[in-house]
């Protein structure tokens, strides 16, 4: 429902469900966060391939290519399906749907895992499962304390040092 996407009535009662599963201190339903997330990750990913496309035809754009993003499933699709990505930094602050696991490990690119330990809206089991399950043979995991939105700053500059060392180039040797 963002940008010129229209509102989805479905979406929109997953959110609340999702939303009266924490407020009442409960556990989130499977059912819920299939709900709310498999659309999104079906129709962004395509959308984030295609933008992909766009960036790639323009001249002296090229790869290799580097994947940052916070809504950690499409991450996972991305990596599944798009060869063109070659390293990713995920954030590991929202619901997974469990069917997701199976294409967690399919993920062979090096991976850069963010989890905020107390991120109040956020299943900490969940993350460390999935982090558990990604195929990838290098995978880094950086848990700080503090809420969704407290990643020290430091992170950046960690995901930058990640990104320099897998998406770099090899210099030409003379």
């Amino acid at each position: 429902g963002a940008g010129d996407r229209p509102r989805s009535a479905a979406a929109e009662q997953a959110r609340a469900d999702l939303r009266r599963a924490i407020q009442a201190g409960e556990p989130v339903a499977d059912e819920v966060v299939e709900r709310l997330v498999l659309p999104l990750v079906d129709q962004a990913v395509p959308e984030w391939r295609a933008a992909l496309d766009a960036l790639l035809a323009l001249p002296g754009i090229d790869g290799p290519i580097g994947y940052a993003g916070g809504v950690i499933a499409i991450g996972v699709r991305l990596a599944v399906v798009e060869p063109r990505i070659s390293a990713a930094v995920l954030f590991a602050g929202s619901y997974v749907p469990r069917v997701m696991f199976g294409e967690a490990r399919q993920v062979t690119i090096p991976l850069l895992v963010l989890l905020q330990w107390d991120d109040e809206g956020n299943d900490r089991q969940l993350a460390l499962d999935l982090f558990d399950a990604f195929g990838s043979a290098e995978k880094t995991l950086h848990a700080n304390m503090g809420g969704h939105t407290g990643v020290p700053r430091h992170e950046g500059d960690d995901g930058n040092r990640f990104f320099a060392r897998h998406l770099s180039r090899p210099t030409p040797s003379t």
